[in-house]
């Protein structure tokens, strides 16, 4: 396990952001790999450099990608699980649950080692939104949101977590019509299912119709696909919760 490179990322995150982070983890990584870029096994990686011209791969574009939508997950799920003030052993152990399982074992002991680093900090959810806001897109922000709200669910959501995951909306640029989506797939509600679908019970079958036709589009796993089979994996989630969603509501009106 390379710790020098997710020191590096706390450390770069803290000062700069989501790109110092991965500014740090691309040093920490040569450090840890004894001076050469992970994943470029034997070969001389300023060779590399030069051979390219210094223009990224599409795979190093994948990888930046990847590796600042995890530290980004971390800190504002760190922001999440402290919302009552203080860490407990059990929030700790649903953030190592959560990233195991989309993933990894080996991520999420990594994860933890940078969970309890981000703890002694003052996390600025303003701050680390308006970064993410301006490196990542629309979809990647969307799904960022989801693996926090299935964080919060986990002990059942309070009003401080809430606090904190609206906040989080607002920052990183989310309607309120989609975090409410988002809310609702992990709520049972009366009227989550018109929530998912950013309508009310009062919507006419058209516009149910429209309705879902738009947030399928927009929830679609493939919108995520540059952040890995994994992560698209965890997309899915929020794609089936609305067509069961649509499903329930054809049911009741009979459609």
């Amino acid at each position: 396990m390379g710790s020098r490179k997710w020191l590096y990322g706390v450390l770069g995150w803290v000062f700069f952001g989501p790109m110092g982070a991965l500014l740090g983890f691309l040093v920490g990584s040569v450090s840890d790999a004894g001076g050469k870029l992970i994943g470029q096994g034997n070969s001389d990686a300023g060779t590399s450099w030069r051979r390219t011209g210094g223009r990224v791969s599409g795979e190093q574009y994948r990888n930046s990608q990847r590796n600042s939508f995890m530290m980004s997950l971390l800190v504002l799920a760190t922001a999440v699980a402290k919302a009552d003030g203080k860490l407990s052993s059990g929030e700790l152990q649903n953030i190592k649950n959560l990233i195991r399982t989309n993933f990894g074992d080996d991520a999420a002991i990594e994860a933890e080692e940078i969970v309890r680093r981000l703890m002694v900090q003052d996390i600025n959810i303003w701050s680390v939104g308006a970064q993410i806001k301006m490196y990542m897109n629309y979809s990647q922000r969307l799904q960022l949101f989801q693996y926090l709200v299935q964080l919060a669910q986990c002990d059942g959501m309070v009003n401080a977590e809430l606090e904190v995951l609206d906040s989080i909306a607002s920052a990183t640029g989310l309607s309120n019509t989609d975090r409410d989506s988002l809310l609702n797939m992990y709520r049972q509600q009366s009227d989550s299912a018109y929530k998912i679908l950013g309508i009310e019970p009062t919507a006419t079958d058209d516009e149910v119709r429209r309705a879902y036709k738009k947030m399928a589009l927009k929830y679609h796993p493939d919108k995520v696909a540059t952040l890995g089979e994994d992560v698209q994996k965890a997309a899915e989630e929020k794609f089936k919760k609305v067509q069961q969603a649509y499903e329930q509501i054809k049911k009741e009106r009979g459609l």
